[in-house]
C-alpha cells in the first residue's frame, strides 16, 4: 500500500511540474515603437506571405501594418498593407506582398500593428529576401487592437530600436 501511494505522489509530482510551459514560442504585445532612420533606403525587396487563419473574422477592413528587421538594426516597416477592396485578410486566405526596405541580415522580429473594429487573426507571417533564409513566425492569435504584436528573436539589437518611442 505504502509503495502505491509513493508511486501515486511521484507521478503526480512530474505531472505537474511538466505540464508547465510550451515550448512554442507565443507572440508578445510591444508596448512602443521606433522607426529606425535606416528603414526608408529602400535597396533590397522582401516577400512577406500572411496566412490568415480559418477562425478569424470572415473579413476584415482594419489597417494593418507590419514592421521586420534584424539584429544589427535594420527596420523595414510597411505602414498599411491592408486593402479592403482586394480582399486581403480573408479568413482560410493567404497573402503575398512585395516590401522594399534596407537590406537585412537573417529577419529575427517581426510585429503587426491592426487598428480598427473587425478583428483578424493571423495563422502564420513568412518573411522571404534575396540575402537571408525565409523565415516563418507562427502567431495562431488574435492580433490586439492599437499595439504592436509580434516576436522578437533577437539577441539584442533590433529590441533597441523598437521600444523609445508610441506610435
Amino acid at each position: 500500500m505504502m509503495k502505491a501511494v509513493s508511486f501515486l505522489l511521484h507521478f503526480a509530482f512530474l505531472f505537474t511540474f511538466t505540464q508547465g510551459r510550451s515550448i512554442i514560442p507565443q507572440p508578445q504585445p510591444l508596448r512602443s515603437f521606433k522607426l529606425s532612420n535606416n528603414q526608408y533606403a529602400g535597396s533590397c525587396s522582401y516577400t512577406v506571405s500572411i496566412k490568415t487563419s480559418c477562425s478569424s473574422p470572415r473579413y476584415t477592413r482594419d489597417q494593418i501594418s507590419i514592421a521586420f528587421g534584424d539584429a544589427y538594426g535594420n527596420q523595414v516597416y510597411a505602414p498599411r498593407i491592408d486593402n479592403p477592396s482586394s480582399r486581403a485578410f480573408e479568413s482560410c486566405s493567404t497573402d503575398t506582398f512585395q516590401i522594399s526596405g534596407p537590406c537585412a541580415y537573417q529577419i529575427c522580429y517581426v510585429y503587426l500593428y491592426r487598428n480598427g473594429y473587425d478583428g483578424w487573426k493571423t495563422q502564420t507571417v513568412t518573411i522571404y529576401g534575396h540575402y537571408t533564409k525565409s523565415v516563418t513566425f507562427y502567431y495562431n492569435s488574435f492580433i490586439p487592437n492599437g499595439i504592436w504584436y509580434g516576436f522578437n528573436h533577437c539577441n539584442g539589437g533590433a529590441s533597441a530600436a523598437l521600444s523609445t518611442s508610441s506610435m
